[in-house]
């Protein structure tokens, strides 16, 4: 028994290893990851007010999170191969939780900003290490159940964050929304020392295409951001974007050379893989974008507590912490093929009926359209890992599963960039056009952290006699931008369930 044991890597633990204590531990360190995005989105208004911060540094709350935790997570991964996975959860969670609370005490939106960095990759070593522990931990129909739980764990992270941070700001403020992560990680560390330890000690890790790849991605997310406050059309905005593209060639030109590449591209030649790997941005993107930004609409726009807002998203996130599992349990006769691009028409309808999005509607008219998103999501979430690994073959799972997690991490970075972007332009344009007493660095200004959900803040600055028209115009622009938001969205679900349904035809997959 030993001796099996010493092959597959696994080390000798002062303590027995416990299953529920395992199975509790990455639970519960998982929950920590999806409340990162959920719960400072809905906190970001009223941080951005209490800290004074800049649309730009308000901004990188959530951008410096999600960049750092793309970037890292494929080195996270080979890390958690060579230092123990159980080691690498654990630091994952010391970084994750110690960021918390430099959050939580911070005085400055500046060193909020970096620690979000840190703490993205801190989830991203928690994201990598959970489901390795599990997977050397859990065999045959116990290692789906647990997978399962894992499953559930980051549902309830997605559904239950925007409502626990929006009680918690208006109760606390929004400091208690980090803070509560500490509670987590504190569960986390007594636990530890159940959980079981393995390494495996396979090909190096590939630092040029990580190095490469992350380049790239920093810069895209750093051009849409510089597109909103100087111009798109400006010389620092058009720099980042040209060097994103070269980086991006690089990473290119390093996978292809490499022996052990982060991104194998072969695989790629795939249709049915190819895909599988366009589903993060035709089924996650619109549901990150509304995750961030509609609670922030609904507290600008309709003046709604953060409790408040958080509520009216209950629609869309309900169905995707139900139907993982229903969907794993019940609709097993159902080709993956079928799944998805019925998930992707359910999500064309759910965002084509955002387009009617107007202030002050009743609640169910933004409820209905919401619950459609949230079934399309909801149902995609249980078979989309399931597809990527099966559209390739076994030796390659691995690989295209990690593949597959970067590519999802990766949309919802660019997601959150590019609809910050689309939103502040949107808004800035009718503020020219409503508004033209107001100047253009008032209007960018006023465009930018409307899209926040700061509009009354963001006007102190106009003159009395044009705060009537400013604050019309603005709630009208970022009304418009969500309504252009949503026939983007809808339009990419539709164009992602033709590509699903044809390329999908024949394969393993399908």
């Amino acid at each position: 028994m030993a001796a099996s044991a010493d092959a597959i890597g696994i080390s000798a633990n002062p303590r027995p290893v416990s299953r529920v204590a395992t199975l509790t531990a990455v639970g519960l360190a998982s929950v920590m990851v999806p409340l990162a995005v959920t719960g400072p989105a809905v906190a970001l208004t009223s941080m951005g007010i209490d800290l004074s911060g800049s649309g730009q540094s308000v901004q990188w709350v959530l951008h410096a999170y999600n960049v750092t935790f793309a970037a890292s997570l494929l080195a996270a991964g080979g890390l958690a191969d060579r230092l123990g996975r159980r080691r690498a959860l654990v630091i994952g969670t010391l970084l994750y939780a110690s960021m918390s609370l430099v959050c939580g005490v911070s005085s400055h939106i500046l060193v909020v900003d970096i620690a979000r960095a840190i703490q993205g990759i801190g989830s991203a070593g928690i994201l990598t290490s959970g489901a390795a522990i599990l997977a050397a931990t859990f065999e045959g129909p116990a290692r789906a159940r647990a997978f399962g739980v894992l499953g559930t764990a980051f549902g309830a992270g997605l559904a239950l964050g925007p409502v626990v941070a929006g009680v918690l700001v208006d109760l606390a403020s929004w400091r208690a929304v980090f803070f509560i992560n500490l509670a987590f990680a504190v569960v986390v560390f007594a636990l530890s020392p159940r959980l079981p330890e393995s390494r495996s000690h396979g090909a190096p890790i590939d630092w040029p295409g990580l190095a490469t790849f992350s380049a790239a991605l920093f810069l895209l997310t750093l051009g849409f951001v510089q597109g909103q406050l100087v111009g798109w059309l400006s010389v620092r905005t058009i720099a980042c974007l040209l060097a994103s593209v070269l980086f991006l060639a690089a990473f290119a030109v390093v996978e292809r050379r490499s022996a052990a590449p982060v991104f194998d591209l072969s695989l790629l030649r795939r249709p049915a893989f190819l895909a599988v790997m366009s589903q993060p941005f035709t089924i996650v993107f619109g549901f990150v974008i509304l995750v961030v930004y509609l609670p922030s609409y609904f507290q600008g726009v309709d003046n709604y507590s953060p409790s408040a807002a958080g509520l009216l998203l209950l629609p869309l996130m309900v169905p995707v912490f139900v139907l993982p599992i229903l969907i794993g349990r019940f609709a097993e006769r159902v080709p993956i093929r079928i799944k998805l691009t019925v998930s992707s028409l359910l999500i064309a309808a759910g965002a084509f009926g955002l387009v009617t999005l107007e202030p002050g509607q009743a609640w169910w008219k933004t409820a209905v359209p919401l619950l459609v998103f949230g079934l399309g999501v909801g149902s995609a979430f249980g078979v989309m890992d399931n597809a990527a690994v099966s559209s390739v073959p076994v030796q390659d799972a691995g690989v295209a599963a990690g593949m597959f997690n970067t590519m999802r991490i990766t949309g919802e970075s660019i997601a959150t960039a590019g609809a910050a972007a689309l939103l502040a332009g949107v808004t800035l344009a009718h503020l020219t056009t409503a508004a033209p007493g107001i100047s253009d660095d008032q209007a960018r200004t006023i465009a930018i952290q409307s899209a926040q959900g700061r509009i009354e803040a963001a006007l102190e600055s106009v003159p009395a006699d044009q705060y009537a028209s400013a604050l019309a115009a603005a709630r009208d622009g970022i009304t418009s931008a969500m309504q252009t938001t949503g026939l983007a969205v809808a339009m990419l679900a539709l164009v992602g369930a033709v590509i699903t349904f044809v390329s999908l035809k024949g394969s393993d997959a399908g």
